[in-house]
């Protein structure tokens, strides 16, 4: 049987890289991504010589569109690459330039990257899909107006999450959004819980069983409530 591929976007570093070293260790052939070409080889080349890398650009369509030529059908795709700018603001203070950058790379291009490598899981009727959510961006917890552009651009992952997966109810590709905590990464330097337990729980969402939930917000194995 052919490995499972499976690509992830901001895989250069942190979480995104733990996810990839993760998935590779399970056996699947992986394909790491990063806005800069060369920052995604060398951090392929540290996971392993068979894994493949290429300049993936969310916030730019072309990129995206270059990028799922090239790469092909995957089985599974994790939308890992965010950014979180206004921290330390809040929503009556906030710059908008800053929420309309963040919108631009946690909402738009997770969802430009779906739009390009969801449709050929659908047609070939298999295929997993995870975005990386966060806490701050769940109405159960209360959003976070610590960093209101970023905690909001969660909350719509969160929605665009529920929407791919009625999109896809029935055609053996599941889409869940993953809540992975607080671990230590560029983002959050004083953590500490480290990258690569986080990622464990992100590979067993990514590799959910055919009878698995689809359209759910998980954090490990316990289902949260959105």
């Amino acid at each position: 049987m052919q490995r499972r591929i499976a690509l992830v976007t901001g895989a250069n570093r942190g979480i995104g890289f733990a996810i990839a070293a993760e998935l590779h260790g399970r056996g699947l052939q992986v394909v790491v991504t990063a806005r800069d070409e060369q920052e995604a080889g060398r951090a392929a080349a540290r996971i392993g010589p068979d894994v493949r890398a290429e300049a993936l650009d969310v916030t730019d369509p072309e990129s995206v569109t270059t990028a799922a030529k090239r790469v092909g059908p995957v089985d599974v795709l994790v939308c890992n690459a965010g950014v979180l700018l206004d921290g330390g603001h809040d929503p009556l203070s906030t710059p908008l330039d800053l929420v309309e950058q963040t919108f631009a790379v946690n909402l738009l291009g997770g969802w430009r990257v779906a739009q390009a490598f969801i449709p050929p899981m659908v047609r070939n009727g298999w295929g997993r899909v995870v975005f990386i959510s966060s806490g701050t961006g769940a109405f159960s917890n209360g959003l976070f107006v610590g960093a209101p552009g970023y905690s909001v651009s969660k909350t719509a992952v969160n929605g665009l999450t529920t929407m791919l997966a009625q999109q896809t109810s029935g055609t053996g590709v599941l889409v869940n959004a993953v809540n992975p905590g607080i671990a230590r990464t560029r983002m959050m330097p004083d953590a500490t819980r480290e990258p690569k337990d986080v990622a464990i729980e992100i590979a067993d969402v990514a590799l959910l069983p055919d009878t698995g939930p689809s359209g759910i917000f998980l954090r490990g194995e316990r289902q949260l409530p959105w």
